[in-house]
């Protein structure tokens, strides 16, 4: 009986480990050789996890200890330029019989009722290919707005047969990761506009409508997700087009899907990374401060639990060193020299706007931006109240005056900092240069990282307030 009871214990543990790992067998016919690819998506990026050799039957094993999240992962054929897709979900032991004469048509998965339905899914995907190809077609040979409306009904006919296919497969596998996919892809449906109380009707209803259903349908707190295109997508498309690109708007809606990935670790980590990412590098001026605010709530806190304690130092350093410099802070004070050797403080400046420039004699930007930002301070910018504050960053004293010579850049306030005291390149973020920041008569930040034509902009409309 102890040895029936040892034997059951092993038995029970070899198939626990096999359970929590996986094993994909594929044949593939066309290679006798090389090496096959396991990869997998992370929103719309693609990476390569695993690979196995190809032995002279064509038979590869993709092998793993560790069970993999679920998602759409991808066989990658050798030389890395053709692959299938497939669905890794609960079951992670199957195998594939796959022709290279023809991925779509011939690839049999066997043992993966996902695959199955993927197969099948992508195979009807594929033979409505002539009803999209005609409708293109027709949409370019419209000559009038007549002309592209006829073609209107094709499209709504192939969407609601799509949808309706989508719409079956959610009905009869609710739980499956292909059921998650199509309802994370469905989109509000707006309702009529409504007429307002003086009987005009509500032009903002569809897109106030649109965004508060915009998520309605996917389920933040599936990790699954995470491992497709689609949450990605998503976001570029809720927070480029839907959100107000105002940093406390942002700021609200960040972390309000944030809290919609509950105790998913997968999907709290995506949104986290993304966002983060996201706004570290925005090219729209002001928002480092989501960036700062994402910092200071998931990083400085250690939620974050995926990065190293080196790589979170250095992300919290990052958001530190924006943190003085962001839009609407008060600049910090610098207390420079200036060509004479004489005190030279930005706060000793009275005027409606400083334009503060750090630059470089030796910069070949500098040499071109600084000549054209002194023309059209000159021309424009000193009739509107503005004292250019050049800083010099890098070269010699005598590069740095000779410039300013050459250029005959009269006019401004020029300083530079021989004992590095004033630390400016910490509080203002000086990494690059021309370097441009504009500021009020109190010295708050009214914009910064400026070309010489945004400059412009922004204070003709600064002015006309």
């Amino acid at each position: 009986m102890q040895n029936l009871l040892c034997l059951l214990c092993c038995l029970c543990s070899a198939f626990s480990l096999q359970a929590q790992g996986y094993e994909i067998t594929v044949k593939i016919r066309g290679y006798q050789s090389g090496y096959l690819y396991l990869g997998h998506y992370m929103g719309k990026t693609t990476y390569v996890m695993d690979s196995a050799r190809i032995n002279e039957n064509g038979v590869a094993v993709l092998k793993g200890a560790e069970k993999q999240p679920g998602g759409i992962y991808l066989i990658v054929l050798p030389g890395k330029k053709k692959y299938f897709e497939m669905l890794m979900d609960e079951v992670q032991t199957f195998s594939v019989e796959a022709d290279t004469s023809s991925l779509l048509e011939k690839t049999v998965f066997s043992g993966s009722a996902d695959n199955e339905m993927f197969t099948a899914y992508n195979r009807f995907l594929s033979a409505q290919g002539p009803a999209r190809e005609e409708i293109q077609r027709q949409l370019a040979a419209a000559r009038t707005a007549a002309d592209s409306a006829k073609v209107a009904p094709l499209s709504e006919q192939l969407g609601k047969k799509l949808q309706e296919y989508r719409n079956n497969v959610v009905a009869k596998h609710p739980k499956s990761l292909l059921a998650a996919i199509f309802r994370s892809m469905r989109e509000p449906e707006v309702k009529p506009m409504p007429k307002k109380a003086d009987g005009t009707l509500d032009s903002t209803y569809p897109y106030r409508y649109y965004k508060a259903h915009y998520w309605d349908d996917v389920d933040l707190a599936d990790g699954r997700l995470v491992r497709t295109p689609i949450i990605e997508t998503r976001l570029n498309r809720y927070f480029s087009q839907l959100v107000a690109p105002v940093p406390d708007s942002v700021i609200s809606e960040a972390d309000a899907l944030i809290a919609k990935t509950g105790n998913d670790k997968e999907s709290f980590k995506f949104l986290v990374w993304w966002l983060t990412l996201h706004y570290e590098s925005s090219p729209i001026m002001g928002m480092d401060a989501v960036f700062v605010h994402l910092v200071e709530k998931y990083y400085v806190t250690k939620r974050a639990y995926w990065v190293t304690d080196e790589q979170n130092e250095k992300i919290i350093s990052r958001a530190y060193t924006i943190a003085p410099n962001l839009i609407g802070q008060k600049g910090a004070p610098l207390p420079l020299q200036d060509t004479s050797g004489k005190s030279a403080s930005l706060y000793d400046i009275k005027a409606k706007y400083t334009i503060l420039v750090f630059w470089d004699p030796t910069c070949g930007h500098c040499i071109t931006e600084v000549p054209r930002l002194d023309s059209a301070f000159n021309a424009s910018w000193k009739k509107k109240g503005a004292v250019m504050f050049g800083v010099k960053t890098e070269g010699t004293q005598e590069e740095w005056l000779k410039f300013i010579h050459d250029k005959k850049l009269k006019g401004w306030i020029h300083a530079w900092d021989p004992g590095y005291k004033s630390n400016y390149r910490r509080f203002y973020d000086v990494y690059s240069t021309p370097l441009v920041y504009l500021l009020d008569e109190n010295k708050k930040i009214l914009a910064k990282r400026l070309g010489v034509e945004q400059l412009e902009e922004f204070l003709q409309r600064s002015s006309n307030h």
